[in-house]
């Protein structure tokens, strides 16, 4: 314990020391610091596809853009190579998420390294985890706000893949930037906009596409408008069209009650005034009707429902930044989530009778603000600070039949923060090293209250240092290094837990009873993590580029928060035609010491004719006091994307894999997985020599070309079997 609390001490006065010399720096000093221009738009969010060093035709090769290419913003809410980060952060631009003819976010996040969706195939039951970590311990924003809905057997956000621009999945602790939730990493979502769409020197703009998969029948349409009317007004409305059915297997035979009517949109208007302001506001909608089981994860049966879940993120955000002023660079976003999920019993074989209706509510209304400073107290050292305050409110109501339901209870959740971190670039350190130094320490305060009706308040504060550093020797190799200190308040759900969690049908009945604990301390976790990255340019000939980055990571964590269930076995350890002699309870505690540990490698080859992406993780983590398997682990996992570009043709054609090894990380024999590899096919077409046919855009694909029965961890439905797809799209521009 006190090597743990110096570990996490010696770090903390680190970051806090090294902001403040650096501050006392740039006061002596007076450097007059030029502040490089951030990417156009509401914040440094923004990065054009040109920006992310990656053009729209040349991505449309359906591999992913890895970590050690584009431009990411979330790992330091500032533009940065993701090579050069002292950490792992994949990014993902529209180009991929449009050859993937992504039907939802798993079709593109899962290839990303210790990044697994469990939950099933079913589209609103899937849950992403990162190194182990998932629902309330990774943070998942659209556009800045935040996605807090937390549900056992739904999923935890609701965003279709047809309205986005690209995706940043940062891996490791990062609640010195983001708070609570930030153990596992974060998945932050951007949606398009106007200039995403136009076409050079144009002003207004349409495109319209449909698209079909074969695997559960569904039918796509998408209309999208944009404009730039003025030169500094953008407006950009898209509306997305989805009907589906059950979902064929890999197994031959069908995920039934998997039927999914779902309409989703977003209208987005940007306005720059004054040289140097700039204003946002926008609205996300996804609205989908459903027929499944209550639990949506589950293979089906019994206790069906009418299951409707509508989300709709609504934002405003405003921006000041002037190239000249060195000290002012502001973000301020407000915005507000609400995430409804309704399910009206069809049948009484579950815990409630037929035509009970079902609610759970969950509302956050958010502001951040942040600032970003810039001084040179040197010739050698350009220092840039990000210091901030956020605060939101998290509010759930949840009903069964006009009264309370059981596992949903009535509460709200109070979370205030203070955040600051340096971007420390040093040129030749110490006059006797060569090439340059990054080194980026960070601290955060968070406090919060948690309170409900059902029992005492659960408050708490926390700080969160980390610090990370890349060594860049030559323009060839990084070598890099981070220490992370991370928090994860309790939820709603695991406080104030009550009601029935489920019955088994022997005798006269045997319950499993919810039972809160409003004494839950916090989960804290402290990441190390090392690695390297390798850069070269005209390797095999001009023009190409070879690319790899690779990370181990050691997580310890303290008081981590897991779900109990205590549950006698009938007739072994009780007699269930005794009443209440079987009955059992669920809730959460803390587990006092856990560990994980895991690796991660990504590499990319570019070049004029080909473009191949690999990936691998491992993971392995344990209850130290017991032996036990704790986390959501998964097996070794292996990525392949390998693609030709035919520009004679204008065309793309290319081949994927996820491969997996066999999953024995368990503590049950009944979790063991067979390994799997999963075949893809894909191509796409973009006419553009032809002018009749410029801006058509066709993609054909065949997912699990071989028809692989397989599944995924803590999940009982087998994956999505051979999956046809095409889709046409049409892109006019004035």
């Amino acid at each position: 314990m006190a090597g743990r609390i110096f570990t996490r001490d010696l770090f903390y006065a680190a970051a806090v020391a090294a902001i403040g010399v650096c501050g006392a720096m740039s006061i002596s000093a007076g450097a007059a610091y030029a502040q490089e221009p951030r990417p156009d738009g509401a914040g440094a969010d923004n990065a054009t596809p040109q920006e992310n060093g990656t053009a729209l035709q040349e991505s449309a090769t359906g591999a992913l853009p890895l970590s050690v290419g584009p431009i990411a913003v979330s790992a330091t809410r500032n533009p940065m190579r993701a090579l050069e980060y002292p950490g792992m952060v994949t990014v993902i631009d529209r180009a991929s998420i449009t050859a993937r003819q992504a039907s939802t976010v798993d079709d593109f996040l899962s290839f990303v390294p210790n990044v697994e969706f469990t939950g099933g195939p079913r589209r609103t039951g899937e849950t992403p985890t990162i190194r182990g970590f998932d629902g309330p311990d990774v943070i998942t924003l659209l556009d800045g706000a935040r996605q807090n809905f937390g549900s056992a057997h739904d999923g935890r956000f609701f965003i279709d893949p047809s309205l986005l621009k690209q995706v940043e999945v940062l891996r490791g602790a990062s609640s010195a930037l983001y708070g609570s939730g930030g153990t596992g990493g974060v998945i932050a979502f951007e949606t398009v906009d106007a200039a995403d769409l136009l076409s050079p020197g144009t002003r207004f703009g349409a495109q319209i596409s449909t698209g079909y998969q074969s695997v559960n029948r569904e039918q796509l349409g998408t209309l999208s408008v944009f404009a730039s009317p003025q030169p500094h007004l953008d407006l950009v409305g898209s509306v997305t069209k989805r009907d589906s059915g059950s979902i064929e297997l890999g197994n031959d035979q069908e995920l039934d009650r998997a039927d999914d009517d779902l309409v989703s949109g977003m209208a987005k208007a940007e306005y720059a005034f004054k040289e140097y302001h700039r204003l946002e506001a926008s609205i996300v909608a996804f609205d989908n009707d459903a027929q499944e089981p209550n639990n949506g994860q589950g293979l089906g049966g019994p206790d069906l429902v009418e299951k409707a879940i509508r989300s709709t993120t609504l934002r405003g955000a405003y921006s000041y930044q002037n190239p000249s002023n060195r000290w002012l660079d502001l973000d301020f976003l407000a915005y507000h989530t609400a995430i409804e999920a309704d399910e009206l019993r069809l049948d009484a074989l579950g815990n409630g009778p037929a035509g009970e209706l079902l609610k759970r509510d969950v509302d956050t209304v958010g502001l951040r603000l942040d600032n970003r400073t810039r001084f040179a107290p040197m010739e050698t050292i350009q220092t840039l600070i990000t210091y901030g305050v956020e605060a939101y409110r998290d509010k759930q109501d949840g009903a069964a039949g006009g009264g309370p339901r059981g596992g949903v209870p009535d509460a709200e959740a109070d979370f205030l923060g203070l955040f600051a971190q340096a971007e420390i670039n040093i040129a030749e350190p110490f006059g006797i090293m060569p090439g340059d130094v990054l080194i980026i320490p960070g601290v955060r305060y968070d406090e919060f209250d948690i309170s409900s009706s059902i029992a005492t308040s659960n408050s708490e504060d926390s700080i969160s240092p980390r610090i990370g550093m890349s060594y860049l020797p030559n323009d060839w190799l990084v070598l890099f290094a981070n220490y992370g200190h991370a928090f994860r308040a309790p939820t709603f759900d695991e406080l104030f837990l009550t009601g029935v969690h489920f019955r088994i049908p022997i005798g006269p009945g045997i319950t499993n009873r919810f039972v809160p604990n409003p004494n839950l301390k916090p989960q804290e976790t402290e990441t190390t993590e090392f690695g390297f990255a390798l850069e070269f340019d005209d390797v095999i000939q001009t023009q190409d580029m070879l690319q790899f980055k690779a990370s181990r990571f050691l997580i310890d964590g303290n008081d981590f928060i897991d779900l109990v269930v205590v549950q006698p076995a009938p007739f072994i350890t009780c007699n269930p035609f005794i009443p209440g002699n079987c009955d059992g309870t669920t809730n959460s505690g803390n587990v006092p010491r856990v560990a994980l540990r895991g690796t991660e490698v990504e590499a990319s080859y570019e070049s004029p004719r080909l473009r191949l992406a690999l990936g691998y993780s491992t993971l392995d983590g344990e209850n130290l006091a017991t032996g036990a398997k704790l986390g959501v682990l998964a097996p070794d996992q292996f990525t392949a994307d390998a693609a030709f570009k035919w520009h004679e043709m204008e065309s793309i054609f290319g081949w994927r894999v996820l491969a997996a090894n066999k999953f024995e990380k368990v503590n049950a024999v009944a979790d063991i997985r067979d390994g799997y590899a999963a075949h893809d096919l894909y191509a796409s077409w973009q006419p553009q020599r032809f002018k009749p046919l410029r801006g058509v855009r066709l993609d054909l694909g065949v997912d699990n070309i071989f028809d692989k029965s397989y599944s995924r961890v803590f999940t009982d439905a087998p994956e999505a079997g051979r999956n046809l797809k095409i889709a046409i799209g049409y892109n006019l521009s004035l």
